[in-house]
C-alpha cells in the first residue's frame, strides 16, 4: 500500500527476525526483507508479499546498496530492524580466534552496518532498532564474546541516537534474555541447561519470538517517536529482579 510504512528487516528469516516481519505485515506495512539464505528468503517474501534481498550483513557495501534500492523503490524508509545475529557460549579460553571475530562479525559488525546506511539513506529520519543482549546488562559465566559484541551494539546506539538526533533518526535496543529459537535449541532441548535457564529468569519461562518482535515493533512504531538512545530489557526479569525463591505449591 502506497501510504504504508516502509521497513527493512535484515536477518528476516530466523526466529525472532520472521516474527517480527509477520507482525508488521499483518499491520499493513511495506516490507523490504533481507537475509543470507536465498531459499528460506523467498519463502517468507512471497508469502508475506515482500521485496527481498540475499546478502551478508557482515559487507558494508551490500547493506548499502539495500537501503539505497529500498529508498529508490519505496520512498521514504520509515525504520529498519537489524534481526542477524548469532550465539555462543564458550568461556573466553576456550574461544578461538575464529569463534571470536565471527561473534563481533555477526553482532556487532551487522549492526553497525546498518546504522551507516540508515543514516546514509534515511535522512528524512525515522527508527531504527537494533538487538543486544541480557548478557550485556549482567554478568553470565561463559558469555565472554557475545556480551562484548552485545554491549557493543548498545554503546554504538547510544551515540548513534546522538549524532543522529537532530534529523530525527533515532536509534534504540532490544536486550532479550534467552528466547527458544533455531538458534538457541542447542540449550534449550537439553533438560539439564533448560531448566538451569528457567531458573535464572525470575518470571519463570524462557522468552519467545513474539516478546521479543512486540518490543522491536513498539519501536519501529512512529507514534513511539519521542524514545532513542534506549536499552530495553525484555528479559523475563533477568537484568533487574532478584525475587525470593519460588515456593512448591501446597497439596
Amino acid at each position: 500500500m502506497a501510504d504504508s510504512p516502509t521497513y527493512i528487516i535484515l536477518g528476516a528469516t530466523g526466529g525472532i527476525g520472521s516474527e517480527l516481519c509477520r507482525r508488521l505485515a499483518s499491520n499493513g506495512a511495506n516490507l523490504v526483507l533481507a537475509a543470507r539464505n536465498e531459499e528460506r528468503l523467498k519463502k517468507l517474501a512471497d508469502e508475506l508479499g515482500a521485496d527481498h534481498y540475499a546478502l551478508d550483513a557482515t559487507k558494508s557495501d551490500e547493506v548499502d546498496a539495500l537501503f539505497a534500492d529500498a529508498d529508490d523503490e519505496h520512498g521514504i524508509i520509515a525504520g529498519a530492524a537489524n534481526c542477524v545475529g548469532s550465539f555462543l557460549i564458550k568461556p573466553a579460553h576456550l574461544t578461538s580466534d575464529a569463534e571470536f571475530a565471527d561473534t563481533i562479525a555477526q553482532n556487532l559488525t551487522t549492526a553497525f552496518n546498518v546504522v551507516k546506511a540508515a543514516a546514509r539513506n534515511m535522512p528524512d529520519g525515522g527508527s531504527v532498532a537494533l538487538l543486544s543482549s541480557v548478557a550485556a546488562r549482567v554478568g553470565l559465566s561463559n558469555h565472554e564474546a557475545i556480551a562484548a559484541a552485545k554491549a557493543g551494539v548498545a554503546g554504538l546506539a547510544l551515540s548513534a541516537a546522538a549524532s543522529y538526533a537532530g534529523r530525527g533518526l533515532r536509534f534504540n535496543v532490544v536486550a532479550p534474555g534467552l528466547v527458544q529459537t533455531p538458534m538457541t535449541a542447542n540449550i534449550t532441548r537439553s533438560s539439564t541447561a533448560r531448566q538451569a535457564s528457567l531458573d535464572l529468569h525470575p518470571l519463570g519461562r524462557l522468552g519467545e519470538p513474539k516478546d521479543i518482535a512486540s518490543a522491536l515493533a513498539f519501536l519501529l512504531d512512529p507514534s513511539n517517536d519521542w524514545i532513542s538512545g534506549q536499552t530495553f530489557g525484555v528479559d523475563g526479569g533477568l537484568s533487574a529482579l532478584r525475587p525470593l525463591p519460588r515456593r512448591a505449591p501446597k497439596n
